[in-house]
């Protein structure tokens, strides 16, 4: 297939074209490094089935030639405020990503009779007040928080995502990304594992907030993208949970990563800092991807934070 790859220089989007282009695809990446680095697709470009057309997804994307796949990956993902690539400081981008890129994407896909897979979230359930959140699950979102950018962003991606299915026919795919890491992530994001990979590379306390009760379930992104190439070879329209669903807690997490870097500086606790719909539980229920694609995680958290660390300390010069 010749595949369009929007947010194609982001984590996630890099790791999904060195993938498909191993299985013989050719690959169109699209990015303007709003929150993309180039670095990731610098070891691509001298694939002769790899082609980069730098644009911005909210305005009228062209692609010439046939496209049989169209995958919409752009977007900013880090909901922390603290980081220049966090949603909550790009506001305006991340909704013209979740609306008019999505809207573009799919023209693309309409007008190549293409097949079509949305990068979804879990933030779509919100602050869920059901767990393990489960497909069919609505959510719990606040529209107007100050996390309502990317949540809203992305639900209403959803709705027209699966209005153009139903009015138009477009063979759509929908996959609901939970929490990953692995190589390639934006060292300064200022989401827990690079913040805490950080730290403990450096020999710092890792810093954790409240108690460390709360809990996240991390998918190692290899596993990721095997559930993603699963669902664009599919027949499944509907939303489907991607993500590991071994539950952790944050303070877990953190005594993890002191032992696997080797750091004796322990842990600090800080004052709770829980921003507005920051969800306190979030786990996956994949169900649905297990018995559909036939997929689920494969690599244990230690192993994955194993093979995350090398690149953390080549990105941070240790």
């Amino acid at each position: 297939m010749r595949i369009l790859i929007t947010g194609a220089a982001g984590f996630l989007g890099s790791h999904l074209c060195e993938r498909l282009l191993s299985e013989g695809h050719s690959v169109i990446g699209m990015d303007n490094f709003i929150t993309g680095n180039p670095n990731n697709l610098a070891h691509l470009s001298n694939n002769e089935r790899f082609s980069f057309i730098r644009h911005d997804v909210s305005n009228f994307i062209f692609v010439p030639g046939k496209v049989d796949a169209v995958m919409h990956f752009a977007s900013p993902a880090s909901p922390n405020p603290n980081s220049p690539y966090g949603y909550v400081n790009l506001p305006i981008q991340t909704m013209k990503a979740g609306a008019l890129g999505t809207h573009n994407s799919l023209g693309v896909a309409r007008a190549n009779n293409a097949r079509f897979l949305l990068a979804s979230t879990s933030e779509i359930y919100g602050d869920p007040l059901e767990h393990p959140q489960t497909e069919a699950y609505w959510g719990h979102v606040n529209p107007i928080g100050p996390r309502s950018v990317y949540d809203e962003a992305k639900r209403f991606a959803e709705a027209l995502t699966m209005a153009y299915h139903r009015f138009h026919g477009i063979d759509t795919r929908i996959v609901r990304i939970f929490n990953t890491y692995g190589p390639r992530m934006q060292v300064d994001d200022g989401r827990v594992v690079p913040n805490f990979i950080k730290q403990a590379l450096h020999g710092e306390p890792l810093t954790v907030y409240g108690d460390g009760s709360q809990t996240r379930s991390f998918c190692y992104v290899d596993d990721l993208i095997e559930g993603i190439v699963r669902l664009l070879y599919s027949d499944v329209h509907d939303p489907v949970n991607i993500g590991n669903p071994v539950e952790t807690t944050i303070l877990e997490f953190a005594e993890t990563i002191n032992r696997l870097v080797g750091n004796p500086a322990g842990i600090t606790y800080q004052p709770a800092q829980r921003g507005e719909g920051d969800p306190q539980r979030r786990q996956p229920d994949i169900s649905r991807a297990r018995s559909l694609l036939g997929w689920e995680p494969r690599v244990p958290l230690e192993d994955g934070i194993r093979r995350t660390i090398p690149y953390f300390k080549e990105a941070l010069g240790l």
